[in-house]
């Protein structure tokens, strides 16, 4: 029996069925979110298994209408290829894959002669990889700021390094979202650290494929006033990804409201996916049964 029919016909179970000598622990219930909640490969391990396609499968099986997987450019090609076709079969949307992330280096702060090349050559194998898994977004991370360089040269270097990348990205529709990441904790000496700062040089650049990635966890951290940034950003706003704080785990386990922020998200009529980039509180089955339930209760308004 396929594994997301054998699911499938365990929802409601309440008991662990038993397949071909292993345990395979029951489906939770089938969730109507009303918003396209990405989960990544790993988070429900302890229901799936370690098979990429069978936790594809199990995703489905409870609601999730979307993925995202930060790793897939490292992934074998055919992989990507059979990650991408089963996507498709199941009617999961692809979300982002990191097309380029470096937290210590300097990279789109640099002058253009410098960088412009390699800059260019990521974006193209990201298009790449967007055609093997139906991907929409890709995430880019500006790199670290340069202490020796006055900061409006840098931000000039930043837009005109992100225009070079968007003429990549352009015909195949691919849309990188640049993302601000927190620097008080996890990532000091970043240069992208806010919504503002993400909404001028989008407006800058001005470009479809250049958008903003608002990371819900990060900019808590860094300036909080989640609903009026988002107000404010809207136009230039391509994707969410969620974590709680403290802990990056799921909704309900810190101080983000991500019922009412939710709420306002989708009455805005945001149709584009949610990104679970978090941790799971709990490990195991139990874990990952409250990562469900947590999205079910947020999703509830």
């Amino acid at each position: 029996m396929e594994r997301r029919t054998f699911l499938a016909a365990g929802l409601g179970a309440g008991a662990a069925a038993i397949t071909q000598g292993q345990t395979v622990a029951a489906a939770p219930e089938k969730q109507a979110f009303k918003m396209n909640y990405a989960p990544h490969f790993g988070m429900f391990r302890a229901h799936a298994g370690a098979d990429l396609l069978d936790q594809l499968r199990f995703m489905a099986d409870v609601g999730f209408t979307a993925m995202e997987d930060n790793g897939m450019p490292g992934r074998d090609l055919a992989l990507q290829a059979r990650i991408g076709e089963e996507m498709v079969r199941l009617g999961l949307a692809m979300g982002v894959f990191v097309a380029e992330a470096n937290f210590t280096e300097l990279t789109f702060a640099r002058p253009p002669a410098q960088v412009k090349e390699g800059l260019v050559q990521k974006m193209e194998a990201a298009v790449e990889v967007s055609k093997r898994v139906n991907a929409k977004w890709c995430t880019v991370v500006p790199g670290a700021f340069d202490l020796k360089m006055e900061w409006d040269f840098q931000t000039a270097n930043v837009v005109e390094n992100l225009k070079y990348c968007a003429e990549v990205c352009e015909s195949s529709g691919l849309i990188m979202v640049i993302e601000p990441l927190n620097a008080w904790r996890d990532c000091p000496g970043i240069f992208l650290t806010k919504i503002p700062q993400a909404y001028m040089i989008c407006k800058a650049v001005a470009s479809p494929s250049c958008k903003i990635l608002d990371d819900l966890f990060h900019q808590q951290i860094m300036e909080g006033n989640l609903i009026p940034n988002i107000d404010a950003a809207w136009d230039e706003i391509a994707y969410f990804q969620i974590g709680d704080n403290p802990g990056r785990n799921e909704p309900t386990t810190g101080e983000i409201n991500y019922k009412n922020v939710f709420r306002h998200i989708h009455q805005k009529g945001y149709k584009g996916i949610m990104g679970m980039e978090h941790g799971n509180s709990t490990p195991g089955v139990d874990g990952e049964q409250r990562v469900i339930d947590a999205y079910a209760a947020c999703d509830s308004f």
